[in-house]
């Protein structure tokens, strides 16, 4: 019954696919799974996490990053950092998680970022994971983004993105 209108949307653009098959998704559910997504200029949003050594080991094992400066003590005692630092990436994961379940929420894709690690995160250290819109232009979303230290206001990473807003 579907295979007429799946085979339909496997042409076009990316975008017209995506909310296509969204679409489908939803009238097989019988309900909204994802609407359309209204952000302004000015929205924020954020959360807050503390990663552990375990959460670093994990992400090593996950994407075979085995840099000593992230695992182990005496080699990261000896670096400028004077003991282990959490990975940029799993920094800016927090990024991800933000703007794919707040702002601007469900479906968004992620396009592009421009990021920087002005200093280090460490383990134990709470950090506030921030996005603010700063421009719109069609679908897209450009945003503000940064993670700093809750307890010190130190950056551990800050720049900009841009995301694909479903439904705008």
């Amino acid at each position: 019954m579907l295979q007429p209108f799946w085979h339909g949307i496997s042409g076009g653009n990316f975008r017209q696919r995506a909310v296509a098959k969204l679409t489908v998704i939803n009238s097989l559910l019988g309900h909204p799974v994802l609407q359309s997504l209204h952000v302004k200029v000015g929205d924020k949003a954020e959360l807050t996490k503390a990663f552990t050594q375990n959460d670093v080991v994990t992400f090593s094992d996950l994407t075979g990053d085995a840099n000593p400066l992230h695992l182990n003590e005496d080699f990261a005692k000896k670096s400028r950092f004077g003991r282990t630092i959490v990975h940029g990436v799993l920094i800016n994961g927090l990024i991800s998680a933000v703007l794919g379940t707040k702002m601007p929420g469900q479906g968004c894709v992620f396009l592009s970022q421009e990021i920087r690690f002005p200093a280090p995160l460490y383990t134990g250290e709470e950090v506030v994971a921030a996005a603010e819109v700063k421009r719109l232009k069609g679908s897209i979303a450009h945003i503000s983004v940064s993670c700093k230290v809750k307890e010190s206001g130190k950056t551990v990473m800050e720049g900009m993105v841009k995301v694909m807003v479903p439904g705008s």
